[in-house]
């Protein structure tokens, strides 16, 4: 039961049968992914239709597997107990995809509430130091292979998170670090393995992870510091995309004009240069950790505050090493963000961590999964 618009939008009520029975089931599922096991009148009572729309419902979605049901309420009451129903979370699972690590691909089996039950690596190949773009497509290949052998339930589908650029249909535009222009990644493992595909930035998986299996609300930017710097926007409960597809590229946005290192895109004074994790980690070995995480934070919080303000946001999220990310540099984003946004009646920015971050781009991938073929998020 694919969405009509995956990844995009959150199902908020339901509408009349014949505006689009898919709708309904999705917010169906969306009410017992969210709110747990409970009976078919409960259901009903929440989401606003009638007991017997609200049956043939569940009974559709229990014939495709999606919905299984739980025994008796134990709720005290007169007459027969009532059914309870909810999403088979022990019957299926999701495999998630992240390519986005420095050397690494890496691959797991999650069950429906983002647990990882199986995990998987491969190493990217490379041809006289550099990326083979061909060899890293086969190794996404064997990789998805083998993790698909450690399931033990039921896939819904494959999601993947992936450096770079991209398009419509999950074609990969631009990817350098991969070695990659114009891949046609989702078409390319849905004809491997035979099931749904979806394939984002991952930045934006990360934030999907963090807006549904963590604290996220409906107006946030996700920071993912690694060897790169790039950003994911949920603004309304929607993914922001761009007019190119690449919203959050905010790396290669030059900040300040006193110079700084000649950055890989041939610019100097990039915000990569200033605070991605190599170069974090290549200041702190020299002994100038304290420093670099007060300028690598005031830097990134310059690139972030108009972003903030243009778009209303209320929480900003930092996703990376936590050694790195915890404490100085967390504490000049927020300083820094507070001093350049003007503050409104009612107003309250959160800047925090990101949780499992090591983990992250795995979940959001899972995540554009659940959306993409259960309606939920």
């Amino acid at each position: 039961m694919p969405s009509p618009n995956p990844g995009l939008v959150k199902p908020r009520s339901a509408v009349l049968p014949t505006d689009g029975r898919r709708q309904n089931l999705s917010v169906v599922l969306q009410t017992l992914y969210t709110g747990g096991a409970q009976s078919r009148a409960e259901l009903a009572r929440r989401i606003g239709l009638t007991k017997v729309t609200v049956s043939d419902l569940v009974g559709a979605l229990i014939e495709t597997g999606h919905v299984v049901e739980r025994g008796p309420s134990t709720a005290g009451g007169p007459g027969k107990p009532a059914t309870l129903v909810d999403v088979d979370r022990t019957g299926l699972q999701v495999v998630g995809l992240d390519l986005a690590a420095a050397d690494v691909l890496r691959a797991a089996v999650l069950d429906l509430d983002g647990n990882i039950v199986a995990r998987a690596e491969r190493a990217l190949p490379e041809i006289d130091g550099e990326r083979d773009g061909t060899g890293v497509l086969g190794a996404v290949l064997e990789l998805t292979g083998e993790i698909l052998g450690a399931a033990t339930r039921r896939v819904l589908g494959v999601g993947v998170g992936t450096p770079g650029i991209v398009g419509p249909g999950g074609i990969v535009q631009t990817a350098p670090n991969l070695g990659w222009t114009d891949v046609e990644l989702r078409a390319t493992l849905a004809d491997a393995t035979g099931l749904p595909v979806f394939v984002c930035n991952d930045a934006d998986a990360a934030v999907h992870a963090d807006t549904t299996f963590g604290p996220g609300g409906d107006d946030v930017i996700l920071v993912k510091i690694d060897r790169g710097v790039g950003c994911g926007v949920i603004v309304g409960g929607q993914r922001v995309r761009g007019a190119h597809h690449a919203a959050g590229e905010i790396g290669h946005v030059t900040v300040g004009t006193d110079g700084g290192t000649v950055c890989r895109c041939g610019k100097v004074g990039c915000l990569e240069t200033w605070a991605s994790a190599a170069h974090l980690e290549k200041a702190l070995a020299a002994g100038e950790g304290p420093a670099a995480l007060r300028d690598a934070g005031e830097r990134l919080a310059i690139v972030l505050a108009p972003v903030v303000a243009a778009l209303d946001l209320d929480e900003v999220v930092l996703s990376g090493p936590e050694h790195l990310l915890a404490g100085e540099l967390l504490a000049t984003v927020d300083h820094t963000l507070r001093d350049r946004l003007l503050a409104g009646p009612g107003s309250a920015l959160t800047v925090r961590i990101a949780e499992h971050a090591e983990d992250i781009v795995l979940r959001g991938a899972a995540a554009l999964i659940l959306w993409d073929q259960l309606g939920v998020a």
